[in-house]
């Protein structure tokens, strides 16, 4: 039950840090990718692992608590 309730807690949270990156009013890039220069490729790799990561890890812990 704990496993199913922390899961869909990591699905959320990554769904919400999707949703922030990719809606342009929220999460300026342009200005980001000027502050940042050429280590603006960092911002994707913070977002993968925050975003869809963390969606994936909450449908791995859902699934596993299913099964036992």
């Amino acid at each position: 039950m704990i496993l199913a309730i922390l899961g869909t807690v990591l699905m959320l949270l990554g769904l919400v840090v999707s949703v922030v990156f990719w809606i342009p009013g929220i999460f300026n890039r342009a200005k980001l990718r000027e502050a940042m220069g050429s280590r603006y490729a960092l911002v994707y790799v913070v977002y993968i692992a925050n975003g869809p990561m963390l969606i994936l890890f909450g449908l791995l812990l859902i699934v596993w608590s299913k099964i036992q």
